[in-house]
C-alpha cells in the first residue's frame, strides 16, 4: 500500500514538469521575435487582441454584460 501511495505522490511533480516544458516550447520561438522592436510590438498586440477576444467573448457565453 505505501507503494501505491509513493507512486500517487509523484503526479503533481509530473504535471509541473509536464505544463512547464508545453509552456517552454510554445514560448521558445517566440522569444527572438522580441528582440527586433517592429515585431515585439506585433507580437504583444496581437496577444492583447487575443485576450481581449477571449474575454468578450467568454462575457458572452457567460452573460455576465
Amino acid at each position: 500500500m505505501q507503494e501505491f501511495f509513493d507512486n500517487v505522490s509523484r503526479y503533481p511533480r509530473y504535471l509541473i514538469s509536464f505544463s512547464f516544458g508545453i509552456f517552454y516550447n510554445a514560448i521558445a520561438p517566440l522569444i527572438p521575435l522580441l528582440k527586433k522592436p517592429t515585431t515585439a510590438i506585433a507580437l504583444i498586440s496581437a496577444f492583447v487582441a487575443g485576450f481581449i477576444g477571449l474575454s468578450y467573448t467568454l462575457r458572452a457565453m457567460l452573460a455576465l454584460s
